[in-house]
């Protein structure tokens, strides 16, 4: 890791939402905390289920359950922070402890990125080629697929930590955001704005273009093989496989290109803010929702355990 170029700066000011003061602050404090909390409620639930559930023992499962890790550990690099900036109406962070939050949402981001790329890639296994499912998708290529992720994404990203550990900054000393994203985080620097920002440009191939680009070609080869099925039937049952990760990625994708391949200035800045808390706090809210309300195994296992919980209850009370 190169040592960082602190300059005589010890600390950024994370200037938050201003426009958001007053009682409004704390509203919106209790939303984001609200969300914070049920998301990882959920998230947990759906990674307990799977480990406990037998019928939930499949390779769809099981990167479902490490999509459940990923977007816990993403958002509780950022959430705690954010809430901390609304609360106070904008907060201090150190220069060590920004380049660190940045690096890291930049790696477990990319991880994102590339399971919802094996995800798209299991689900043109499933119904692509049906017969070699299960001998092509076995537990050890799961396992490979899933390192893989996590290894290229704080792999990848050390370029951008070298770049950043480089900065040197001469003022102002504040951050147009809740938390240290990239791009704002650059605009503090003294020099090398436009190649440093070419070079983000750059390193986003890998981590958000070729993803997307591997996703779109995998879903279509699995629609022209659902458009190739004589049934009705069989082609709403393959379909339904993976419409709720179709979702997903239609969702996550959509928010991250909008805000990191549409160059910001200061007019767009506000808006971008505002989308990434759609990115980092919304979006893996519904994401499991998504999951489970759109996949009948999940919702299957949810009501038993819901009639379960009811026929407990009632005997309880008849006690």
């Amino acid at each position: 890791m190169a040592k960082a170029n602190h300059s005589s700066v010890a600390e950024f000011f994370l200037l938050g939402f201003p426009d958001i003061t007053g009682y409004k602050a704390i509203v919106f404090f209790l939303v984001i905390l609200t969300f914070y909390i049920l998301t990882l409620m959920i998230n947990t639930m759906v990674m307990t289920l799977v480990s406990i559930k037998s019928q939930l023992h499949s390779p769809m499962y099981f990167f479902l359950q490490q999509l459940s890790l990923v977007e816990s550990t993403f958002l509780t690099l950022i959430v705690p922070k954010m809430l901390h900036v609304v609360w106070l109406e904008g907060a201090n962070i150190s220069v060590i402890g920004c380049i660190t939050q940045a690096y890291l949402y930049c790696a477990v981001g990319c991880a994102e990125c590339h399971l919802l790329t094996v995800m798209a890639y299991d689900r043109y296994l499933a119904i692509c080629n049906p017969l070699r499912y299960t001998t092509i998708m076995n537990m050890r290529l799961q396992h490979l697929l899933v390192i893989y992720c996590w290894v290229f994404g704080f792999l990848v990203t050390q370029v951008t930590l070298n770049f950043l550990c480089q900065l040197e900054f001469c003022g102002p000393y504040r951050i147009d955001h809740f938390f240290c994203d990239i791009f704002p985080f650059v605009k503090l620097s003294c020099f090398y704005k436009f190649a440093l920002q070419l070079e983000i440009l750059i390193i986003s191939v890998p981590i958000i273009v070729i993803p997307f680009i591997l996703v779109i070609i995998s879903y279509i080869c699995v629609f022209i093989t659902i458009f190739g099925i004589s049934s009705a039937n069989g082609r709403k049952k393959s379909f339904s496989t993976c419409s709720s990760h179709l979702t997903v990625v239609t969702m996550y994708y959509g928010t991250l290109i909008t805000i990191y391949t549409v160059p910001a200035d200061d007019n767009t800045l506000t808006i971008n803010k505002f989308i990434s808390v759609l990115y980092i706090v919304v979006t893996p809210l519904f994401n499991p929702i998504i999951y489970c309300l759109r996949n009948q195994e999940m919702k299957a296992v949810i009501e038993k355990l819901v009639r379960k919980r009811e026929t407990i209850s009632r005997k309880q009370v008849f006690k």
